[in-house]
């Protein structure tokens, strides 16, 4: 079996990553680190606290970004002379080595590839994951445990920091709802294609007949706001109800009336947050997610006025958009792109990634075609 063409595919990294430089626009990037950087070294930053989180967050994403390509850009340089030197000695082991270091470069540079069709609003931001169990049973309530670990080991897998604001447990097992959030660069643009209803299918371990069953969980992404964002709520439509925490167990579980509960009269929106241990704490935790999710509502009223404006009926992606299937064989495939994979248990375990960058693309290409 023939190898890789080196010279073809390294020429052709080289000038994706030329096309990537382009859209990313990292010449305006590097003049705006400069200015931050300036504004980072001035003595009386912090005297605006605000101001200071703002600038050395904005720094530290635009450094990232270049950081990135810089070292991906090096790797393909390095490949490039590796390549000639292992030819000119003739060294197979070597070039196999270099076979598989450019494996891992393509599927590196296609992920930054991916990046550059994160240009929404607030695709850039933090992300709100909020996952419900929906119809079946303790089963379903299961599922939602399940899909709450596969996104945290995802993010792990990823070095991608988690926090979570409020888990409310199922009676028998799993979770009725929970709350937390991805804080990573483009978390919100990647994640949000993962949104929508979840089906599993499997012999229910709660069934003592083992008899098959479907149950179904929704998932819900929102962008983290930021202090500038403009989401201004009057105290008078917010109600604020506070409650002993509930869960597993713990120190400051049900011992304290800490968990807030916020509901947005206006709206009915309602969020909690329990896993602070002080009141306080979690008031201003729920008032984060309850920000992020009235956003969201605002988006979502905007865009239903656009598809009317079109004639378009759908308002989202559909209710069911990627099936779990463990009985009677082993598929998870998802419905809006077709991109599937046979170990489920990977999948469970944070492998997200072919399914994620399967979903930007698609929406990309259907955001094209209206």
């Amino acid at each position: 079996m023939a190898g890789p063409d080196f010279d073809h595919d390294i020429k052709q990294l080289q000038a994706t990553m030329h096309t990537i430089e382009q859209v990313l626009d990292l010449d305006s990037m590097r003049v705006e680190i400069a200015d931050l950087g300036e504004q980072v070294a001035a003595p009386d930053l912090w005297d605006d606290q605000e101001n200071a989180t703002r600038v050395t967050g904005r720094l530290s994403l635009l450094q990232g970004e270049v950081d990135r390509f810089t070292a991906l850009s090096g790797r393909i340089d390095d490949l490039e002379i590796m390549v000639e030197l292992s030819q000119e000695e003739g060294d197979s082991e070597a070039l196999a080595d270099a076979e598989r270091e450019l494996g891992r470069i393509k599927k590196a540079v296609e992920s930054l590839e991916i990046r550059t069709l994160l240009s929404g609003e607030y695709d850039v931001r933090d992300a709100l994951i909020t996952i419900r169990s929906g119809a079946g049973g303790v089963d379903a309530a299961d599922f939602a445990e399940m899909l709450m670990r596969m996104y945290i080991r995802w993010a792990e897998q990823h070095k991608y920091a988690v926090e979570v604001f409020d888990t409310s447990y199922a009676e028998e097992a799993g979770l009725k709802s929970a709350t937390f959030a991805i804080k990573a660069p483009y978390a919100y643009g990647t994640l949000s294609v993962e949104a929508g209803t979840h089906r599993l299918v499997r012999i229910s371990p709660f069934d003592n007949q083992g008899r098959r069953q479907t149950s179904f969980a929704a998932v819900e992404v929102v962008p983290v706001l930021e202090q500038t964002d403009e989401i201004d709520i009057p105290d008078e439509d917010i109600r604020t109800d506070v409650y002993r925490s509930g869960g597993p167990g713990g120190q400051s579980v049900n011992t304290t009336d800490s968990a807030v509960r916020l509901t947005h009269i206006p709206t009915g929106t309602v969020v909690s947050c329990q896993n602070e241990k002080s009141q306080l704490q979690n008031k201003a935790s729920a008032m984060v997610v309850l920000k992020a999710k009235l956003l969201a509502l605002k988006k979502a009223e905007e865009k239903a006025h656009l598809d009317g404006m079109r004639g378009d009926v759908q308002a989202s992606w559909g209710d069911q958009m990627r099936n779990y299937v463990l009985n009677p064989y082993q598929i998870v495939k998802d419905l809006r792109t077709s991109y599937e994979s046979g170990n489920p248990s990977a999948v469970f375990d944070g492998d997200l990634d072919g399914f994620i960058e399967a979903g930007i693309r698609w929406r990309r290409g259907t955001d094209s075609a209206n």
